[in-house]
């Protein structure tokens, strides 16, 4: 099915996709299995990666060769210059950010010997950006713009900007928070959790509640991830059910947002008619492949890559 929507052709500035939200830096803990309460046991790995949703998105994005921006705020001691390097060494472009008095974000991710993660955060509220401190030439110098969730009221405000510039707005939506509503308002591709719809929603089960958020918000496209199972979308009240690519899997730390990457990579190769099985299909094998090394971004994959993957299919 045709996607009713496309990049926009041209970007006064040359980047292909501009991404507005959180980066951190991840502290990765491995181990055998899920601790108990008040129990010890040994690490079987530990490393510290950078990471974040809208930052891993645009690694994505650049490693697949696409010109990319990132927007958004850093911590100033040694783990925000590793998080503002990491980026740096993938060719983002980070003219439009800023550094901050502040320690750069962590998560500690939790990662059990299935593969399961669990994360604990610490962010300093000075970090976060109000809709004043958007700015609108950098959010709409793209064909396309991508917003996560974490700073809601700025996101609405970079969204908005895109939308009235004719750039197309993609969401990586996790969780209900205040503001989320007027958001999801102003986007044209809605890519959620899985557990997201539904609570959202309130209607059970994952079809059931993209339909309502359809619905709702009249979005081009909607769309769960469904980890190994792939993904789930609604186009035109149809509904399209991409399946996952089986690969050894190491740490599902940072999928979802490589599956925006992946998407927003996809859509920018298809064309003027962009095909939406294949978009997420595209997806859901870059996806796969960030899977295979600890990290969020560590394994996200070179075109080369993923064409073999899909070819093996």
């Amino acid at each position: 099915m045709d996607l009713p929507i496309a990049p926009r052709p041209l970007a006064p500035q040359g980047f292909d996709v501009v991404g507005f939200g959180l980066n951190t830096i991840d502290l990765i803990a491995v181990v055998e299995r899920y601790p108990e309460p008040d129990s010890k046991q040994q690490l079987t790995d530990f490393v510290e990666r950078p990471g974040g949703q809208t930052a891993t998105a645009m690694a994505a994005c650049a490693r697949l060769e696409w010109r990319t921006r990132y927007v958004g705020r850093f911590g100033d001691d040694a783990r925000g210059r590793l998080a503002r390097v990491s980026l740096e060494e993938e060719g983002v472009d980070l003219s439009s950010c800023e550094d901050v008095s502040a320690p750069q974000p962590v998560s500690l991710v939790l990662v059990d010997g299935d593969g399961r993660r669990t994360v604990l955060w610490s962010r300093a509220p000075v970090l976060n950006m109000g809709p004043g401190d958007v700015e609108a030439g950098a959010v709409t110098s793209g064909r396309v713009l991508l917003v996560d969730c974490h700073q809601t009221a700025a996101a609405t405000q970079a969204a908005t900007y895109a939308r009235r510039a004719g750039v197309p707005t993609i969401v990586d939506v996790e969780k209900v928070r205040p503001g989320i509503e007027a958001l999801l308002a102003e986007i044209d591709v809605i890519i959620t959790a899985r557990a997201f719809p539904e609570a959202f929603t309130g209607v059970s089960g994952v079809g059931s509640a993209l339909a309502a958020l359809a619905r709702r918000f009249e979005p081009a496209l909607v769309c769960a991830t469904l980890g190994q199972e792939g993904s789930l979308a609604l186009l035109g009240g149809t509904e399209i059910q991409t399946p996952g690519f089986r690969v050894p899997v190491v740490d599902t730390t940072g999928a979802g947002d490589v599956f925006r990457g992946g998407f927003i990579a996809g859509w920018l190769a298809a064309g003027p008619r962009p095909q939406a099985e294949d978009v997420l299909t595209y997806a859901n094998a870059v996806a796969a492949l960030k899977c295979r090394a600890l990290g969020a971004r560590t394994a996200i994959p070179r075109r080369a890559e993923v064409d073999l993957l899909l070819a093996s299919r």
